[in-house]
């Protein structure tokens, strides 16, 4: 249930589950760019960012989270290694017939720039893939930042934080932790899709980020078969859209216009 005082959205289902999502930019024309968020992600905690690309770019936007995030319907079962495969291969691919109806732009983060890549490299026609801090395989670096963060949720108040973004925030935080710090998780790899994506794609990475390295953006770059164009965000993050919007909108809109 959405708590009273949430941003407003619209409600679909899929898969027999409820999805939350938000169109942006209604009067602009063409097919709206698809935001997909990261694991502990949801439409509100994008904050403007998806607004401000849209208003660059002068086309509409669309924001959604999934299952088990924001106010869409909460987990019922333990998510299984693949489920980023699941979200790409079954549930995107819905979702963009139900309220985009052919190929458009994807901007991913994290877990959504992985899923991103699968749906691309899949054979889904794709216009073009923003791809911020994408994961393409498991890296130690990002198993010890979320064993650490796992360790202090407890003690923490990040449960009661998250409440304001999703409706089970203990359920969203330890699905999401356990199933990267899980043993059959390390060999997760989507390497293999890679060489199926034929769209420009743009990546960003933060310099700084305590979740992955270059070497994930190095992979990508040597085995897409398209225009790659790369942006390091000096400083940032794991969140270089949040840390810096200024210059990761200016960079994606620069992207767009170049590759239209």
């Amino acid at each position: 249930m959405v708590p009273d005082g949430a941003a407003t959205g619209r409600f679909f289902d899929v898969e027999g589950k409820t999805l939350h999502y938000t169109m942006l930019g209604e009067g602009h024309e063409g097919r709206p760019i698809v935001f997909l968020h990261e694991g502990l992600g949801s439409v509100e905690l994008w904050r403007s960012f998806p607004s401000d690309v849209v208003e660059r770019v002068g086309r509409p936007g669309l924001a959604y989270s999934r299952q088990g995030n924001g106010w869409s319907s909460p987990l019922e079962e333990r998510r299984l290694p693949d489920y980023m495969h699941h979200e790409a291969l079954e549930v995107l691919p819905r979702v963009l017939d139900r309220l985009v109806g052919g190929p458009t732009i994807l901007v991913g983060h994290s877990d959504g720039a992985s899923i991103a890549l699968v749906y691309a490299g899949a054979g889904h026609p794709v216009e073009q893939l923003v791809l911020i801090a994408p994961h393409v395989f498991v890296e130690d670096e990002t198993i010890e930042s979320i064993a650490a963060i796992r360790t202090a949720f407890e003690g923490s108040d990040m449960a009661e934080k998250m409440s304001r973004y999703h409706t089970e925030p203990r359920t969203t935080f330890y699905e999401w932790a356990d199933i990267w710090l899980s043993p059959e998780f390390r060999d997760w790899n989507i390497e293999n899709y890679l060489t199926g994506v034929t769209c420009p794609t743009l990546l960003v990475q933060g310099s700084a980020d305590q979740y992955g390295t270059d070497r994930q953006l190095d992979v990508i770059e040597a085995r897409v078969t398209a225009p790659t164009e790369r942006v390091s965000i000096e400083t940032a993050g794991h969140s270089p859209h949040l840390s810096h919007p200024d210059l990761v909108t200016s960079a994606i809109a620069g992207f767009i216009d170049r590759h239209r």
